[in-house]
């Protein structure tokens, strides 16, 4: 710590083998999986839900994950490049993932799982997948934050962080570090469905804990969205910046399901039988 201020400089690659570089952000994003599926494992296991449920989950949910951020950021955030340049949409190695693509993507993935797999109501579906992607959300800020990525604007306060990777002329002004804000916030809401699924049972009022995941997520995404850099040029000139516009369709739609669990009867499924 320097004159009151915290000097972020850690290097975003953990270790090199040849060409190929394995990064605090890659890593976090495997655990997070990995924890997720566990904890869904757990869920099902818990509700006498089949087994292979959990490994189609998965597979859905990685693929629209990656899928759904980059067009996310492809098309919230870059679209002037992107369109000149569509082979590059590809280089997802080269970093560039929107977590409200991520969000859009995983919805619609799971639309198709509700189909196809599960045959239960969608809101059945979403409400189980509310606590490994809380913990996800946390992990991938905690990333963004050892990629000196996603900072906040400068300040004055005594916890601010120099991220002494950025150009010359940034690495030296304090800022918020936001990465930490969210990822804290996102822990926090992680705990409460956790808390609301094993000990309230509201995985019986349908929709509910996706409802309570919405607003506090994307409530809170908005309103540390003001403390954050723009992420690209083109929102300096706007009113609200892209990641509070975009967060606002997601609140709206979580009050209107917190809404919809509580007006309906509870739905208790009964166990079934694993076909494995």
């Amino acid at each position: 710590m320097i004159l009151g201020y915290i000097d972020w400089n850690v290097d975003p690659v953990i270790f090199n083998i040849g060409a190929f570089g394995l990064r605090y952000y890659s890593l976090f994003f495997a655990i997070a999986f990995w924890l997720g599926y566990m904890i869904v494992e757990k869920m099902f296991q818990n509700e006498g839900v089949p087994e292979e449920w959990c490994d189609k989950i998965f597979i859905y949910t990685f693929i629209a994950t990656i899928v759904g951020a980059r067009l996310g950021h492809v098309f919230f955030y870059a679209w002037d490049y992107y369109s000149q340049h569509p082979i590059d949409i590809f280089k997802v190695w080269e970093g560039g993932l929107a977590s409200h693509g991520g969000t859009i993507g995983l919805m619609i993935a799971l639309y198709i799982y509700h189909k196809r797999v599960s045959k239960r109501t969608y809101l059945w579906v979403v409400d189980h997948l509310t606590l490994p992607v809380g913990l996800a959300a946390f992990f991938i800020r905690m990333g963004n934050l050892f990629n000196s990525e996603i900072y906040g604007k400068p300040t004055d306060v005594s916890w601010a962080f120099r991220f002494l990777r950025l150009s010359p002329d940034e690495a030296l002004i304090p800022r918020h570090p936001t990465q930490i804000y969210e990822a804290g916030w996102y822990l926090i809401t992680f705990f409460l469905v956790w808390f609301l699924y094993w000990k309230k049972n509201y995985i019986t009022r349908q929709g509910a804990l996706f409802g309570i995941f919405l607003v506090s997520v994307f409530g809170f995404r908005f309103i540390i969205e003001g403390l954050k850099e723009n992420q690209e040029a083109f929102e300096d000139n706007m009113v609200l910046n892209m990641g509070q516009i975009l967060s606002i369709p997601f609140v709206i739609l979580g009050i209107v399901t917190i809404v919809y669990a509580f007006r309906n009867k509870p739905v208790i499924y009964p166990p079934m039988k694993s076909k494995k």
